[in-house]
């Protein structure tokens, strides 16, 4: 297949080269964060997770799209990310699920990518520097260069209004009546939800005392994009529920419960970005293999209220708080992941044992 060269420009000057696929843009270049992602498989799960909202995804795994894509796997009704950087984009397609190529579905959702890269070298150089903004595209490689240099990463950057339900809806009949704020919310989390409980899931601007209103037995804080440090007001609402009605989050839910508790969180120099990081929980001393998708973390000297629950074997990073006297807990990573490991779907459970009994017990 012919396609037009395209260049990849990071911000600190360092350029690959490679060629442009999926969607052309007009001008010839994007612009994000780019960032690295190790999982094996699962990328229609990665590119269509809200939480890449702002970034670029750059595949670790050389041939990306050879098993094709199917609504059902959907984790979004669009992708959020700005690209995708890929070794090899596969022509066709080969799985009985799958409905359409790869490409046809990122050239119908209007998402750029640039494949023929050395991922290894984009990978390693971005392990030493950490995720940094950059452009990619087919226009000239002066444009790029230039789109590159005035790029920008994810501090400080508000996402969430843009990847947000704009309408409230409920899933799930179960007797317990959940409220989950949406900041990004993957399809696979309200599954996990709506299995156990009646959803109501709301935008992610509603007041603490909005959710009081509809008489929820305990709420929810879904994973999303961008720095937690620029949702101040998300924080002080949850701050106003806190140990008024039971909380469990995930991903970004976890960093703004943590700062809802006195905590503050910091920038990981690359993120975790894969399916097989191990965890520890430290209540029961169990080991588990985790989805994860997430550039902040929450600092342990930080925390004043509550205790750390979960901690990444890699690197010793807080990947779960709780707060029994609080009734509220979270993990960092991603309980509800598929494809990928189950290990942590005890989670929900253990929400569920919170909602009926008050108490947060050990599963």
């Amino acid at each position: 297949m012919n396609r037009p060269r395209a260049t990849l420009v990071l911000r600190d000057g360092t350029s690959f080269e490679g060629y442009a696929a999926g969607f052309l843009p007009e001008g010839g270049v994007v612009t994000g964060e780019f960032v690295f992602n190790t999982a094996l498989s699962g990328y229609q799960e990665v590119i269509t997770d809200p939480s890449y909202a702002g970034q670029i995804i750059t595949f670790t795994y050389p041939h990306i799209g050879n098993y094709g894509v199917t609504s059902l796997d959907d984790e979004a009704n669009q992708p959020w990310c700005r690209g995708l950087v890929m070794r090899e984009l596969a022509p066709l397609r080969s799985n009985w699920r799958s409905t359409e190529e790869l490409e046809s579905f990122l050239v119908r959702h209007r998402v750029a990518v640039i494949e023929g890269v050395d991922t290894r070298r984009l990978t390693r150089h971005l392990r030493s520097k950490g995720a940094l903004p950059g452009a990619f595209g087919h226009a000239d490689p002066d444009v790029v260069a230039g789109a590159a240099s005035d790029a920008l990463g994810t501090d400080g950057q508000d996402f969430v209004g843009e990847v947000s339900t704009r309408e409230s809806y409920v899933r799930g009949s179960g007797d317990l009546h959940v409220v989950a704020y949406d900041y990004g919310i993957k399809t696979a989390m309200v599954d996990q939800l709506a299995q156990r409980f009646r959803v109501t899931v709301v935008p992610s601007s509603p007041s603490a005392t909005d959710v009081r209103a509809l008489s929820p037995d305990g709420v929810f804080l879904s994973n999303g994009p961008g720095d937690p440090a620029a949702l101040v007001d998300q924080v002080d609402q949850i701050g106003q529920l806190v140990s008024t009605v039971p909380i469990f989050g995930i991903c970004l839910g976890h960093q703004l419960l943590a700062t809802a508790l006195g905590a503050t969180t910091f920038k990981l120099p690359f993120g975790h970005h894969g399916s097989n990081h191990p965890v520890q929980d430290l209540g029961t001393g169990r080991i588990e293999i985790t989805a994860q998708n997430h550039n902040y973390a929450v600092p342990p000297e930080s925390l004043v209220r509550g205790v750390v629950s979960h901690v990444n074997l890699n690197d010793g990073v807080i990947e779960g708080i709780s707060s029994a006297s609080d009734r509220c807990f979270s993990v960092q990573y991603h309980p509800e992941a598929g494809p990928g490991p189950h290990d942590a779907r005890y989670l929900f459970e253990r929400f569920d044992t919170l909602l009926r009994t008050g108490q947060l017990e050990r599963t």
